[in-house]
């Protein structure tokens, strides 16, 4: 019985795990090989200090501060190892290698960048974890960026990042808590605007599988705003209609109830919904099952344990 430790420095969160994991040397990993005993994030919200494209020194000082808190609070659990990775906000900001460098001296650890491509695989081997994953089109939507992985065969093969994810359009889209009709329609221009670079094509397949905290909200809201308290592991594309319909209906009132489910996402909720709603769009996607797992799973599947995972 082994325990590794796990910090993922994204957009949004930055989320300490640790996994006490159970198999045998060369032994494919599995879903039952793997107990997640703590699963603690902090709301950093990195990517609302990105300006003009830099992280700033808040932002530098604000993830130095949290991972060494995740740092000392992993320090009790023992673990044979502790790894850091970070996606899109420190991926993409201009002064990725000098930021980067700074956490780094800060923590006194390095910190493995993962690249557009390698985020989204290891978003399939942690989701195929949970799902047995033969064809279809995976959508992370994270807080800087959304991945879109086409699935075939059980293999994952075309994969893209289009830069906007739903922290990141709150950041430059809405100027309040939450955002006007008007701000809702200059997220769904720039998301477009962006997919429309893309060669959408390989990924239009009714079937979606979804990662990440965006979706996974979604789907809390529409069970508890919109169907009486029932939550599905799955949305359609007219749950997402029936979330933004309300918002619009009466934003006020949408915000009240939205706190009562998720107080640390109220700001993020609506751009991540349309966002999704725009990659159901995009995809041609019928129905999004949502998975339990996702890269941090597949890290430590592939970079901690470098073993194969199979679907159990």
């Amino acid at each position: 019985m082994s325990r590794y430790g796990i910090i993922d420095l994204g957009s949004n969160t930055i989320r300490l795990c640790i996994y006490e994991v159970c198999c045998a040397a060369h032994e494919p990993l599995r879903k039952k090989d793997i107990d997640t005993l703590l699963n603690y994030k902090v709301m950093a919200g990195l990517a609302s200090h990105v300006e003009e494209g830099a992280m700033t020194e808040e932002g530098i000082k604000r993830a130095i501060k949290t991972i060494n808190t995740h740092l000392r609070r992993a320090s009790h659990f023992n673990c044979d190892r502790i790894d850091i990775f970070a996606t899109a906000v420190l991926r993409n900001c201009s002064n990725s290698h000098k930021a980067t460098a700074a956490i780094e001296e800060g923590i006194g650890q390095r910190i493995c960048i993962l690249s557009n491509e390698e985020e989204a695989h290891l978003g399939y081997l942690g989701a195929k974890l949970d799902q047995d994953l033969e064809a279809g089109t995976m959508v992370d939507i994270g807080g800087g960026s959304t991945e879109l992985t086409s699935i075939k065969g059980g293999f994952d093969l075309a994969k893209t990042s289009i830069p906007q994810g739903s922290l990141s359009s709150f950041a430059n889209y809405v100027a309040g808590l939450m955002p006007t009709q008007k701000e809702v329609n200059a997220i769904t221009q720039a998301f477009r605007e962006l997919a429309d670079k893309e060669e959408a094509d390989v990924y239009h397949c009714t079937q979606l599988y979804g990662i990440g905290g965006s979706i996974r909200s979604a789907a809390k809201l529409y069970g508890d705003l919109c169907n009486n308290g029932n939550r599905f592991n799955y949305l359609l594309p007219e749950h997402i209609d029936a979330i933004l319909n309300r918002y619009a209906e009466d934003p006020n009132a949408f915000a009240h109830e939205a706190l009562r489910t998720l107080p640390d996402r109220i700001h993020t909720l609506i751009p991540g919904c349309v966002i999704i709603r725009e990659a159901f769009k995009l995809c041609g996607g019928e129905r999004l099952d949502i998975c339990k797992y996702g890269v941090r799973e597949g890290y430590l599947a592939e970079r901690v344990l470098v073993k194969p995972v199979s679907f159990a």
